[in-house]
């Protein structure tokens, strides 16, 4: 179809038009959530997860047995005692050792949870593969609201959910509630939606295989790192 010339020129001034009305009507919309005290902004638009965000938080985090002793003693004994039935393979410390990218993780928890009760101490004995490399710390989801809203799962609070970043806190990937093992052991057990409060001693077959998988998802970041043009620029390799 032919345009004419004056048509054409006319085209930037109608985009320009449109996006402006668009920003207006955005602008107008917040003004009227802050005074309706009505949250009704995107969710998008209160994305913190930047760097400066991800080492506030990680600094605010405590290693894992600073964290465990915030619990009762109960809750602290049932960490303890997945803790110590857990252990790396020779294959998986062999793996774990090579790690050369240097990797923040932070999990959000909830001390009286059962799947982070369940899964927590296997990635601190993951992170004790390779304290060098890996830096693991914790945090209470209810204490860290802001946090816990950015991470949510299926619309819902669940823990634990890991968050892989950089050496310069840029965020890799997320990962959580529960690894594939974990879910088929609970689908077996019928569980429901309910969480379990890890009372019982953990099925060693099962915490084998739920190690194995967070040792697959630790092993797929540090190949992210690893393989990264921005951090191979960095360290010239």
């Amino acid at each position: 179809m032919h345009h004419s010339k004056d048509e054409g020129c006319q085209a930037p001034l109608r985009m320009w038009l449109t996006w402006s009305r668009f920003r207006r009507a955005i602008v107008e919309h917040l003004h009227r959530c802050h005074h309706t005290n009505k949250l009704a902004v995107p969710r998008v638009l209160s994305f913190n997860m930047n760097p400066t965000y991800l080492l506030e938080k990680f600094s605010a985090a405590l290693p894992y047995p600073q964290y465990i002793l915030t619990g009762t003693a109960e809750q602290q004994r049932r960490w303890q005692q997945v803790y110590d039935l857990a252990r790396l393979t020779d294959a998986q410390k062999q793996l774990a050792g090579g790690f050369v990218r240097q990797m923040k993780v932070l999990v959000v928890s909830g001390i009286w949870c059962g799947d982070c009760v369940q899964q927590c101490p296997l990635q601190q004995r993951i992170a004790e593969g390779n304290p060098g490399r890996i830096d693991l710390r914790i945090l209470d989801r209810d204490q860290h609201r802001d946090l816990a809203e950015q991470v949510k799962i299926n619309a819902g609070d669940r823990v634990p959910v890991a968050i892989f970043m950089a050496e310069d806190f840029e965020i890799c990937g997320i990962f959580g509630d529960r690894t594939i093992s974990r879910y088929r052991a609970l689908a077996r057990k019928q569980l429901g939606a309910s969480c379990p409060i890890g009372i019982a001693p953990p099925d060693l077959d099962e915490m084998a295989a739920t190690l194995q998988d967070w040792m697959n998802e630790f092993e797929r970041m540090q190949l992210m790192l690893r393989l990264s043009a921005r951090l191979r620029m960095k360290h010239g390799d």
